[in-house]
């Protein structure tokens, strides 16, 4: 396999990652592949000081849903999740558990896994657009018990959240949500902290289905 080295440049602080997957040949491939660059340092799969956590598993079951949950809890480590059949039930349960981005085992390659934790690192989501469509199909009209719905309406939302949500469920980074609307990638990343923090959500994609779920986009 060609070195992808020279597509990370190296960076002052690489994100911490590590690799959890259902059997050792899963894990130590996936962990492999991370090791060519230079901006992420693969940590053993025991350690608990990870920015990152790359879950590879096949099904995504309840134990699987429930591991991802657990990793997720302290709000400071965000998952990614790389599974070969991720249907729209799946998608639904890796997101309410706290999944942060999804990559399918087939189309796993090292540039792809190196997208989706960067994007987790800095609070982004990352589902490949088909994906995305089935979340919002599924979650409509259903609301996560585990989730406050008290003040979730227009009125507890400004315009400027609104248009973000709606940007983001079109699949639209940081970066492109503040080209279009005029304001700093920092403007935009305070906006979706807030609310995030405010609706006790997991992360952006979370945020997204659970305003499907009002009715809000």
């Amino acid at each position: 396999m060609t070195s992808p080295v020279t597509a990370s440049p190296v960076t002052a602080s690489p994100v911490r990652v590590v690799v959890r997957g259902g059997d050792p040949v899963s894990e130590a491939g996936v962990a492999s592949q991370l090791r060519c660059y230079h901006d992420l340092e693969v940590l053993p799969s025991g350690s608990s000081a990870a920015d990152v956590v790359v879950v590879v598993a096949d099904p995504v079951d309840a134990d699987v849903a429930q591991q991802i949950r657990t990793i997720a809890a302290g709000g400071a480590t965000r998952v990614v999740l790389v599974a070969t059949a991720v249907d729209g039930g799946a998608v639904l349960a890796a997101v309410e558990a706290g999944v942060a981005a999804i990559v399918r085992r087939g189309e796993a390659t090292p540039e792809r896994l190196l997208t989706a934790i960067r994007a987790a690192a800095t609070g982004d989501g990352h589902l490949p657009p088909d994906l995305l469509g089935r979340l919002l199909h599924q979650v409509g009209g259903r609301v996560p018990r585990s989730v406050p719905t008290a003040g979730l309406t227009f009125g507890g939302l400004t315009q400027r959240e609104l248009t973000v949500l709606r940007l983001l469920a079109d699949g639209c980074s940081t970066r492109e949500i503040a080209r279009q609307l005029a304001y700093s990638e920092r403007t935009i990343k305070n906006a979706i902290h807030d609310l995030v923090t405010r609706f006790q959500l997991r992360n952006r994609t979370h945020a997204v289905a659970f305003a499907v779920r009002q009715g809000l986009i």
